[in-house]
């Protein structure tokens, strides 16, 4: 019997270990998800997770012209502006020209849209709290490294205790 049918390779294992975090962070990402859709319904809004989730980006990062924005959700500008357009409409989001390019319009929250976002990551962190809090101890530690080296890098801004509202969704 080959010496590889026993031992696997090293590049072999580390493709099992990623693949076995790929795993781990999908299963965390259904409960995430479902975590934020619970805190979305109980505040009351008929908003999608992608329209909440330019709200959390705006909420986040500032206000922003439709391409960038765009960029930011990983979506055609045209796709960006109909959402835009209907969260203008529900007076979540606000449309004014850029002051130092006319040209350019910017969009960003109003204070109805930011309420939206703070309330519901609100919900969001109570539920998250209560599911870290049944995790042991050392775990958590372990979690917090984990889950700085991911956002990182994703590229997803930090969100502290004061800034709430600019966490993933």
């Amino acid at each position: 019997m080959p010496e590889e049918a026993t031992h696997p390779s090293p590049r072999a294992r580390h493709d099992e270990a990623a693949d076995e975090v790929v795993d781990a962070v999908l299963t965390a990402s259904r409960l995430l998800v479902a975590v934020s859709a619970r805190s979305l319904a109980s505040v009351g809004e008929t908003l999608t997770l992608p329209q909440f989730r330019m709200l959390v980006v705006l909420s986040g990062r500032g206000p922003m012209n439709i391409s960038r924005l765009g960029a930011h959700l990983d979506v055609i500008p045209s796709t960006a502006l109909r959402m835009v357009e209907r969260l203008v409409a529900a007076r979540m989001l606000a449309k004014e020209s850029n002051p130092l390019n006319r040209r350019e319009i910017l969009i960003s929250l109003t204070p109805e849209g930011r309420q939206v976002v703070e309330e519901a990551t609100e919900r969001r962190r109570a539920e998250i709290a209560r599911i870290v809090g049944a995790m042991p101890g050392d775990q958590r530690t372990a979690l917090i490294a984990a889950l700085h080296a991911f956002n990182e890098a994703g590229d997803e801004p930090p969100a502290g205790v004061r800034a709430a509202a600019d966490t993933l969704w």
